[in-house]
C-alpha cells in the first residue's frame, strides 16, 4: 500500500499517547486509590511526561480530545 499520508490534523506537537497500565505496577500510594481496578489508562505527552491516569481507555481518548490533543494508542 503506497497511499500518501498527510499527517495528523493537529500536528506533532498536539499528539498524546494512551496506554494500559496494570495497577500492580503502580506505587503503593497510587494503588491504594484504585478502588479494585486491575488496569488503568495513562495519557502521556510526546516527551514521555505522564499527563493523566484514568479508569478506562474511552475516557482517556475523550480527555485528550477535550484538550485539543490527538490521542494515539501505544501497545
Amino acid at each position: 500500500m503506497n497511499t500518501p499520508y498527510k499527517g495528523l490534523p493537529q500536528g506533532a506537537d498536539r499528539i498524546v499517547y494512551v496506554r494500559e497500565i496494570p495497577v500492580a505496577d503502580l506505587p503503593d500510594e497510587v494503588r491504594e486509590q484504585m478502588d479494585g481496578l486491575k488496569v488503568i489508562w495513562s495519557v502521556h505527552g510526546a516527551d514521555g511526561r505522564q499527563l493523566a491516569l484514568v479508569a478506562d481507555r474511552r475516557l482517556a481518548f475523550h480527555l485528550a480530545r477535550e484538550h485539543d490533543y490527538t490521542p494515539v494508542s501505544v501497545h
